[in-house]
């Protein structure tokens, strides 16, 4: 067992080999605090036949055990993936995927599991650390070691590894990976910083990235596998000058039309007769043959971009497809929008509902809700396609959250806006940067629904192409510039600032300065998508839609909160039959209504300010004869608060009984004309009618008499005090 140990960020990271998991090509327990992450890996034995991509699964796994916790359900273990767990693979897998060595096709599996977590050290970076170190301890092929740290910004000053605690006050969140002397990741979510803090926090990380790259080789100097062997095979020489010969022409040519379905449809037909000419002189090479032409079609698109400075839809470097936004285009949503860009479009929704609406969150952290969610659909027409749609995959889940990340700064407090806002995406067409598509979708919806956002967000994508020596950095890439190009960089935020951005690369690194090149780059075309929205809407609609919920929340007393609820619910379930609103009480005296229109709102709002209203002397109320005594009649002025109507009090002249008055059930008005020191109430029919001419001077108030409501004893929810025991 071999363990290698650094200081980071005060507290102690080590590696540790040798122990577990001994049959694995290559295993390491990373612990940092009290947070431990067990990744192995593992290759196949041999090469997946006829196959031109890189066979990689990464899982990553939370145990509930890591915290001491039996899962929750009715299996009581652990099920599917859930989204932070998907997240948390794609953030290892991102990184390490480019770092194999060319023509390595074994089927090879990365597998993560959290045995431990002290609730303050994310295990997520720990994860990629850990399966770098793994990787580079085993035989398999890999391109590192790499390394991953997180960086926070509080009060100004850059954050290494904050806690869970510490990024509740930060105003960054930024996951950077990177080798010795540059950077291959970074994804992480922002309050709105400057380009220039990006790229800060960037240059920041590169210090520690470089300790844990050297800790990693340390150990791999003591316990490290000699790596196996990759032979790339090559299509034979005559095959491939056949296949230029044959191709290069038409290659050109298709290269050059600017539509993608044409272009498509014509490098298919270049294929096709390539394949056709050659299936007699070079028979079963057609993988190789389509091998050697997507090699001419990435030489040839490169250098189109690089020395002719042309991009395949005939842009220059800089510009931005054309744009158009529509919203309010579906009538019965609470808001929506169409936003287009070139062949990029998404249709974004936008559903307000109540509190009970939130998400709940079970992970290793504990319980939360979530009172703002995105969900991103990428179906499969979106790009001419015909497959299978099994539910939400991994790209779908990421790209969901990125989207959700850019645009969660300018979501209003609970505070000021109470509603649980969900947005959906779907892209209705693809070609390149539907993410951020889904970002300024999702704004303009939110602001066509009268959700009162601080700000518009916009996003956009960049690339970068590095040949011969020189490179070129492009604004708002295709789908073919992505797949063709070295670097994947989407930055989100709004006229003030970075929100959201994720950056992936196809080359084994990225300086800095180019990055920084890029955000500047970024800020000014996200400037120009901003104006445009804004000339389609700038400021949330004054009016929510008729069909989206209205919510009205009431400060009362926490004493009240029992008095609204009454005994076993009753109140409160009288009032959501009644009005059907539904009502939310939270613990600090926040009443939460909830309703279908206004007049519901209304009157259940009214409902719960009787119910804790207090009498006043001098207020007059209607209310109803609840039970009649010999002395008078018992009256509930308000909402399960009685008071007492002496029989002096029902008429001017004498009463002999109250039943010659008032009956039981009867609705009276009456009026407050005292309050006793015990809190019981005195009411007045009399004190509203005209005084007749020869009726007598009226007697001070009577002595109490016979059980009342009142006092501190016994006391009913409504507040007032039942029959005393005798």
């Amino acid at each position: 067992m071999e363990t290698v140990r650094i200081e980071l960020a005060g507290r102690e990271l080590s590696i540790e080999t040798g122990r577990v998991a001994r049959q694995a090509d290559g295993a390491v327990i990373v612990r940092y605090g009290e947070t431990m992450i067990l990744v192995a890996c593992v290759a196949a034995d041999k090469d997946v036949e006829n196959q031109d991509f890189f066979p990689l699964t990464v899982d990553y796994r939370e145990k509930s055990y890591a915290v001491g916790r039996i899962p929750g359900g009715f299996f009581k273990r652990e099920g599917k993936p859930k989204d932070a767990e998907v997240l948390s693979a794609r953030l290892i897998d991102r990184p390490i995927r480019p770092l194999f060595a060319e023509g390595f096709r074994r089927e090879t599996q990365i597998y993560c599991t959290v045995l431990s977590s002290d609730q303050e050290n994310p295990a997520g970076i720990l994860g990629i650390i850990g399966a770098s170190a793994a990787l580079s301890v085993s035989s398999i092929p890999f391109l590192g070691p790499i390394a991953a740290v997180r960086i926070g910004m509080i009060d100004g000053e850059f954050v290494l590894n904050p806690t869970f605690s510490q990024q509740e006050e930060s105003a960054l969140d930024l996951v950077v990976a990177g080798s010795k002397d540059a950077l291959v990741m970074v994804e992480g979510g922002a309050r709105e910083v400057s380009e220039k803090d990006l790229a800060g926090a960037l240059a920041f990380a590169q210090g520690p990235i470089s300790d844990l790259v050297a800790l990693q080789e340390e150990l791999v100097a003591r316990v490290g596998k000699p790596k196996m062997s990759v032979v790339a095979v090559g299509p034979a020489p005559e095959l491939k000058d056949r296949v230029l010969a044959l191709a290069s022409v038409g290659m050109r040519e298709a290269i050059a039309i600017r539509d993608k379905a044409a272009r498509r449809a014509s490098l298919d037909t270049v294929r096709e007769s390539v394949q056709t000419a050659l299936e007699t002189e070079f028979p079963e090479s057609e993988r190789l043959i389509a091998q050697i032409l997507g090699e001419l079609e990435y030489d040839m698109v490169r250098r189109m971009i690089v020395e002719d400075h042309v991009r395949l839809d005939g842009r220059g470097s800089d510009d931005i497809r054309p744009i158009t936004c529509e919203i309010g285009i579906l009538p019965r949503v609470h808001g929506s929008a169409l936003f287009t860009r070139g062949q990029t479009q998404a249709l974004a929704t936008v559903t307000l509902g109540t509190k009970v609406d939130e998400q709940k969150i079970e992970d290793l952290e504990g319980e939360s809700y979530k009172s703002y969610m995105l969900h991103y659909n990428f179906p499969p027409y979106s790009v001419g396609e015909a497959r299978p749609s099994r539910g939400p995959g991994r790209r779908e889940i990421g790209h969901g959250m990125l989207a959700e990340r850019a645009i969660e700064p300018t979501i209003p407090s609970e505070d000021v806006f109470p509603y649980t806002v969900r947005i959906v995406s779907d892209i209705l067409e693809s070609n390149g940067s539907s993410s951020m598509a889904t970002v300024c979708a999702g704004s303009l919806a939110l602001l066509d629904a009268g959700v009162p956002a601080r700000a518009g967000t916009a996003g956009i994508a960049m690339g970068l192409i590095k040949e011969g020596g020189r490179s070129v950095i492009l604004t708002d890439i295709l789908g073919d510039e992505d797949h063709l190009g070295d670097m994947d960089l989407k930055v989100a935020g709004t006229r003030d600032g970075i929100t959201a951005c994720q950056m992936d690369i196809k080359i084994t690194g990225i300086g800095v300065e180019e990055i920084a090149e890029a955000l500047d780059k970024a800020r000014t075309a996200r400037l120009k998508i901003l104006e445009i929205m804004n000339a389609t809407i700038s400021e949330p609609r004054p009016k929510m839609s008729p069909y989206a919920p209205r919510i009205t929340i009431l400060k009362v007393r926490v004493s009240k909160i029992g008095e609204i609820i009454g005994p076993g619910g009753k109140n409160i379930r009288q009032i959501t039959e009644e009005t059907g609103a539904k009502i939310d009480i939270e613990d600090d005296g926040r009443v939460i209504i909830a309703a279908v229109d206004e007049e519901c709102s209304n009157k259940a709002r009214e409902w719960i300010e009787r119910i804790v209203q207090e009498a006043e002397v001098g207020k007059t109320y209607t209310g109803k004869v609840k039970r009649i005594t010999n002395f008078g009649a018992y009256v509930e002025y308000l909402p399960g608060k009685e008071g007492l109507v002496h029989i002096s009090q029902l008429e001017h002249y004498r009463v002999g009984k109250v039943e010659d008055v008032v009956q039981e059930g009867e609705e009276i008005t009456v009026q407050c004309i005292g309050i006793d020191e015990m809190g019981r109430v005195d009411l007045s029919r009399k004190a509203l009618l005209p005084r007749p001419a020869d009726a007598p001077e009226d007697s001070p108030r009577p002595e109490r008499r016979g059980p009342r409501p009142g006092g501190d004893r016994g006391r009913r929810p409504g507040g007032d005090r039942g029959p005393r025991r005798r």
